[in-house]
């Protein structure tokens, strides 16, 4: 199977390089792709950089040059939910918008839905499936938006649209968005970084969380990777 695995930064990118073998760069209009294997499929990773336009435009960089089967997109989240603990991983059953708001004038358009989209795009069942009963896994809501949200205030305001939701990033709403259009299986496999609903300094979680690298997430998405048919 061809896979796309799309992360936002440099740190994620450089734990992730290791897993590729036979790792190989090339480039296409200024995007570095790193190309290799990982157990029987052929693997194109990128680093799209963060934020939802970035997100977009690598993700259509990488259908129009890999033609990917899935695209994975993997990396670091916020958690929204008190159950959700740093370096858990929450896998998007759904994902969507956060700060989306094109109704006001068409009641058929729900706050954070892109009119003429769904409000919540599905996660590759198949993939989701595979690691929903393991120890630390959470799968269900991520919301996406152009804000980094570490208080409980932001949280909260959020929470008022999508209770529901376990972890917030910046990124999986438009690659999410941008698979939908393009007609490309998609599913977020997120770590959780820090956790502002944890009630103390989340700002320390998130300097700890990179000295202590989330090797078995990592090992997760290997998993994945190795088991998919």
């Amino acid at each position: 199977m061809r896979i796309g695995i799309i992360v936002a930064m440099s740190k994620e990118l450089e734990l992730l390089k290791p897993m590729l073998e036979n790792m190989r760069v090339s480039e296409n209009n200024g995007i570095k792709f790193y190309c290799g294997t990982i157990g029987k499929h052929k693997i194109a990773a990128m680093k799209c950089g963060i934020g939802k336009v970035n997100a977009a435009i690598g993700t259509v960089a990488m259908i129009d040059n890999y033609n990917p089967e899935l695209v994975i997109n993997t990396g670091v989240a916020g958690a929204m939910n008190s159950n959700v603990n740093v370096m858990d991983m929450v896998v998007g059953r759904q994902v969507c918008y956060h700060d989306v708001w094109c109704g006001g004038f068409d009641d058929e358009v729900s706050y954070g839905q892109v009119q003429g989209l769904p409000l919540y795009f599905d996660g590759a069942s198949n993939v989701i499936n595979m690691i929903e009963n393991k120890e630390g896994v959470h799968c269900g809501l991520i919301v996406s938006g152009d804000q980094f949200v570490y208080t409980i205030d932001q949280i909260a305001t959020i929470q008022e649209h999508f209770p529901e939701a376990l972890a917030v990033d910046m990124e999986s709403g438009a690659i999410a968005q941008t698979c939908y259009v393009m007609k490309t299986p998609f599913v977020s496999m997120r770590a959780i970084s820090d956790s502002p609903v944890a009630g103390h300094d989340n700002s320390q979680q998130y300097s700890d969380f990179w000295v202590d690298a989330p090797a078995h997430t990592l090992a997760i998405v290997r998993e994945i990777l190795q088991n998919l048919k």
